[in-house]
């Protein structure tokens, strides 16, 4: 596990040390310290990881251990994934980073042995929490191509690039010198070189001969007693796999020709049968059509009827196009299955872990590129089995994600019963047999919900509660839009130029169920949340037209702009409620003058049948202006007590009424500051001013103003605007010229300087640090809401900070949070009973600020620093800056152990934590250096202590910053290891023990100890003690009960071969008392005669 170097910063720093934090009061103002008794202190913070979730980012190779029931997935970058049960998985890396090339498990010992790329072999304890390495074994002159270990051996064999072989002690992890040498094996079967070492395992009856196949086509059976081949199979295609019949007479290889020929032991001369599973066969009897390589061959056998052969690739070279497919023949029959990603590893489960015995292979585990399925054998037409692991993250890519931590206990039921609505049919009907491991003790039972964008448009909701994720439901809003990709145009799951539909924000009120989201064409939908199917008729539309800050030609009328106080929405806005878009001013795809009034899709005309869970309740679209497209929504809140959503981007803001779908304001950013605002941004030159328009849209959302579609937040251009609007220190003209709105927050505050009633507010913060206070003025509630106006006013700006706004919040006197008023969930398509039972209300409002006293803290980060206000007063109280060399990428306020702080991270890798309200530094860590955009587009703090990111584009990385979560991980993470009784070995039967027609053992230790064949070169491998040694032994199986289980274990299998010896014992002497019988018999009767008479 990765180690972090911990800076805990002291507790005792005092306010005005250095330049970091500062705190001014005003004369007459109370210092508000001497009220709010800070409880946080730097022991509450600690940070590490807890689990991951999701597919294996470039799946590498696998194993599955048949007793235990646990499946194993290497990567591409050296990641370990093993996975039990449902909510049983486990994540942990090789630190060199290198390609996982094969693993083996040591089968119901809770061990695992990985081979690497950088030609190392690790083995690993699973009998703890997590999992550690005991021993490595570094190859210096060699380079690992295979390794096999047998069923309950313990010695590894080491197949290599040069063709030799060496055995490894799995125990110790030391070389044997016990060597087989290509040369050796092949002596003068071929004139050349035969290759790499592409597959080694022993006869199932036999473990004194191994079956050990060359690349170029020769595979040779090795008496390892004898020191000797006898005999070897030549056949002129390269070998990709082998695989033996239980019986161990015969075995099966597949080729690079997409044959597979079967050999029986003893007829090394000629194959006894060649087969091409998808090659023509032409009527001449000619040789078919050569196919596509078969990767692998999996032959397995049953008790009650045909064998089951399974295969990978091998197609005819004329299905071009086709997708990997997976081959199983059964008897006559032969079975395509067609996957959706390319094949990188297949697994068949079999009943038994003996391979002497009957198989009865009953699944496959297929792994694919970005995908795990399961494949029933014992159904007709081969169901796959319904995954219980959380492998669909990345079914479109990820491009915005969101974390709840401690929510309404009711949300995660009512998410789950309207998605459990939208499951596939036509599963198997048996359990997932990767069964093993079992929970963790964890002691947190809060709920967790995480929400995740996408880039087709749909969005998931994730149950995360318990270390666990499991999907509750997913919403398609691309519903609302009419479909314009052609039928010929597959969707792809691989980052495209164009994503329409894609997620860039969301805004979602845990309590009302409130939901908003915005895309990159400039889009934002309102959804409410009904257990009631309905059918909307006409879709409601507004439409908003911003156009920001104007150059002379193209002004709009002024008059009545500057602080509109009621719902006017002036020039700069084309409101059109409930109806489609009208004529365009100038037509779409015409050349005779630019693209005007036109947003970028086009919302369905036809009815919409809406499911129960998220119903559309109102779209708003953003329209080209002038041939220029809208620009991409920055920031957006909806507020369910008010029925306000909000949203911002470069061109300034609008607030829009989604109970009376009108639109309240719509104004350029520069309006926002009163006339006579000390923070005023003077404004832009007319040199400036006169630039041509698309260098401006291109400088700002990355895209080609002539192109239809906004760009999607997964795309390279997306990225780099991503780190101009974020990043200060990369500063330039088109972001010095276009101040963005970059952070909302509703709340109940007092909305002028020394106002004595709390009102209404919306807080916005712009890209250049200034926050602004927008008081509302909201109607009565009942009717009046829905046919009075909400007024509207701008106050002026409240504060000025470095670097664009990220967080603001508000405290109240005590220091506790203050969140935005809500109201709670009702069914609006419920009958009338029913929604007078949950009758709206809306939250009391905070207590009145007596005259000349401040009763509220307003706490405002952003990418520099962060500042706390007094309020109604405005006055500065503390100041802290955050980092000067790098920029915050996330912030947010968060509660913590009973208190609140804000959680902050930096583009440098930084995390950090600061107390509330006095900004102390409580936790500075450097945890992730930003290597990837997509760590910064999803990372996002939670509610105790809780945090996450997309790790690669199919994983989600969980941490915690919480020292009490940090000590009770062990309890909280799931056992992967559970003590099981490996099954009976197959009953050889007595005439096969006496005569010796069973398995054949082997005493290894005679064959490979260090007494039989000496010790090996020192420089050929490297010996290197495991960090997990002490910890393994000391977490073994969760201490002495599981040492107790194993010896119990012991002592039946002991038993069970002392049984087995007493019996055969007893049947050898019941066979000797038998012959003596008829010996003596037979003496009587010819004692008495001559020899003549006989």
């Amino acid at each position: 596990m990765k180690k972090f170097y911990i800076r805990k910063v002291l507790d005792g720093l005092t306010a005005a040390s250095s330049s970091s934090s500062s705190s001014t009061t005003q004369p007459g103002t109370p210092k508000e310290n001497d009220v709010v008794q800070e409880t946080l202190q730097s022991e509450h913070f600690q940070l590490c990881k807890t689990v991951r979730h999701g597919f294996p980012y470039q799946p590498s190779s696998m194993a599955f251990d048949p007793v235990q029931k646990i499946l194993a997935v290497g990567t591409q970058t050296g990641a370990l994934r093993l996975f039990g049960r449902a909510g049983v998985e486990c994540y942990c890396q090789h630190e060199s980073g290198a390609a996982v090339i094969q693993l083996q498990f040591l089968i119901n010992e809770g061990a695992l042995v990985s081979a690497l790329a950088d030609d190392s072999i690790h083995l690993w304890n699973l009998r703890q929490k997590i999992p550690a390495i005991l021993h490595s074994l570094k190859f210096n002159r060699e380079r690992i191509t295979y390794c096999h270990l047998p069923f309950q051996s313990k010695w590894l064999y080491i197949g290599t690039e040069r063709g030799n072989i060496h055995i490894v002690n799995v125990e110790s992890f030391t070389l044997s010198g016990y060597v087989i040498m290509w040369n050796k094996a092949i002596e003068l079967s071929t004139k050349t070189h035969p290759g790499p070492v592409v597959h080694i395992s022993d006869n199932p009856m036999d473990e004194g001969k191994l079956l050990i196949g060359f690349e170029c086509g020769v595979v040779v059976m090795w008496d390892l007693k004898c020191k000797k081949a006898d005999y070897r199979y030549n056949y002129d295609e390269a070998i990709h796999s082998a695989a033996w019949h239980h019986e161990g007479k015969q075995f099966v290889c597949s080729h690079s020709d997409g044959t597979l020929t079967t050999w029986n032991i003893r007829a090394p001369a000629k194959a006894a049968q060649i087969i091409t599973p998808h090659g023509k066969q032409p009527k001449d009897g000619k040789k078919p059509e050569p196919c596509k390589p078969i990767l692998k061959v999996e032959y397995k056998t049953t008790r009650a009827g045909d064998p089951f052969m399974v295969l990978s690739g091998g197609l005819s070279y004329d299905t071009v196009g086709r997708r990997a497919c997976l081959t199983v023949m059964h008897g006559k029959s032969t079975t395509v299955l067609e996957m959706d990603y390319p094949i990188v590893d297949f697994l068949t489960l079999c009943e038994t872990p003996y391979p002497s015995d009957f198989q009865e292979p009953y699944a496959v585990v297929v792994l694919l590129e970005k995908d795990l399925v399961v494949i029933d054998l014992g159904q007709i037409g081969y169901p796959i089995f319904e995954n219980p692991y959380p492998l669909t993250i990345h079914e479109s890519p990820v491009t915005c994600c969101e974390y709840f931590a401690d929510c309404p206990a009711e949300l995660i039921p009512a998410l789950y019963s309207v998605g459990s609505r939208q499951k596939r049919q036509g599963y198997s009907k048996k359990e997932w047999p990767i069964s093993g491991g079992n929970w963790g003790q964890g002691t947190q039972s809060y709920p967790e919900i995480i929400i995740t964008g996408h880039a087709d448009g749909s969005i998931k909701f994730w149950d995360a509660s318990a270390l666990m994720l499991q999907v509750l439901y997913k919403l398609k809003t691309a519903k609302v839009f009419e479909r314009t990709r052609g039928k010929e145009e597959k969707p792809s799951t691989d980052i495209v130029e164009e994503d329409p539909f894609a997620i860039q924000t969301l805004s979602w009120c845990p309590e009302s169920r409130m939901l908003c989201v915005a895309g990159v064409s400039a889009h934002v939908i309102v959804y409410r949340f009904s257990k009631q199917e309905i059918t909307t008729e006409v879709v409601q539309l507004l439409e908003v037209r911003m156009q920001g800050e104007f150059s002379d030609g193209d002004s709009p009328d002024p008059g009545g702009e500057q602080t509109p106080t009621l719902p006017t929405p002036g020039a700069s806005s084309s409101p059109q409620e409930g109806e489609l878009p009208t004529q365009p001013s100038t037509g779409s795809n015409s050349s005779d003058g630019p693209r005007d009034n036109i947003p970028c899709l086009q919302v369905r005309s036809s009815p919409l049948k809406q499911s129960p869970g998220y119903q559309v309740e109102l779209v708003i679209q953003l329209v080209w202006v002038s041939g220029e497209p809208p620009q991409p929504i920055t920031s957006l809140a909806i507020n369910s007590s008010y029925g306000l959503v909000v949203f911002g981007n470069s061109s300034g803001l609008a607030v829009v009424d989604y109970l009376q779908k009108t639109l309240l304001l719509n104004m350029g950013t520069s309006d926002l500051y009163s006339p006579s605002d000390p923070y005023q941004r003077q404004p832009r030159s007319p040199r400036k001013q006169r630039q041509p328009s698309g260098a401006l849209s291109d400088s700002n959302d990355g895209a080609n103003p002539s192109e239809d579609r906004c760009k999607s937040p997964t795309s390279d251009a997306k990225d780099n605007s991503f780190t101009r609007s974020r990043s200060s220190s990369v500063t330039s003209i088109e972001r010095e010229s276009r101040e963005a709105i970059s952070s909302f927050h509703f709340c109940e505050s007092f909305p002028r300087k020394n106002d004595s009633l709390a009102s209404p507010c919306l807080l916005v913060g712009t890209t250049q640090g200034s926050v602004m206070m927008v008081a509302l003025s909201m109607p009565p509630g009942g009717d009046q809401r829905l046919q009075q106006p909400v007024g509207i006013s701008s106050c002026g700006t409240m504060a000025s900070l470095k670097g664009g706004i990220m967080t603001m919040a508000l405290l109240d006197a005590a220091g506790a949070l203050l969140p935005p008023s809500y109201e709670p969930w009702y069914d609006a398509n419920a009958s009338d009973e029913e929604k007078e039972k949950s009758r709206r209300r809306r939250p009391a409002t905070p207590p009145s600020s007596q005259e000349g006293q401040d009763s509220q803290f307003a706490v405002l980060c952003s990418e520099k620093q962060a500042k706390v206000l007094a309020m109604p007063s405005q006055t500065r109280l503390y100041k802290h800056n955050i980092t000067e060399s790098s920029f915050v990428l996330r912030a947010d306020v968060v509660q913590m152990a009973g208190s609140n702080c804000i959680a902050c991270f930096c583009a440098n890798g930084h995390i950090m934590t600061l107390s509330l309200p006095s900004l102390r530094p409580l936790l500075d860590m450097n945890y992730l250096p930003l290597t990837d955009m997509r760590i910064a587009r999803t990372f996002c703090f939670s509610n105790l202590g809780q945090a996450l990111y997309l790790t690669s584009s199919t994983e989600i990385q969980r941490i915690t910053y919480s020292q009490e979560t940090c000590d009770n991980l062990q309890e909280m993470l799931s056992e992967l290891f559970t003590p099981v009784e490996t099954p009976e070995a197959p009953n050889r039967g007595f005439f096969k023990g006496l005569f010796g027609g069973g398995a054949q053992s082997l005493d290894r230790e005679d064959l490979f100890g260090e007494t039989a064949a000496g010790k090996a070169s020192r420089s050929l491998a490297q010996h290197i003690p495991g960090p997990g040694g002490m910890e393994g032994m000391k977490g073994a199986a969760s201490g002495v009960v599981g040492d107790l289980a194993r010896a119990r274990i012991a002592l039946d299998e002991r038993g069970q071969k002392l049984g087995e010896l007493d019996e055969r014992t007893a049947a050898m002497m019941a066979s000797a008392d038998s012959f003596s019988k008829h010996a003596h018999d037979m003496m009587l009767k010819y004692k008495d005669k001559k020899w003549y008479q006989l």
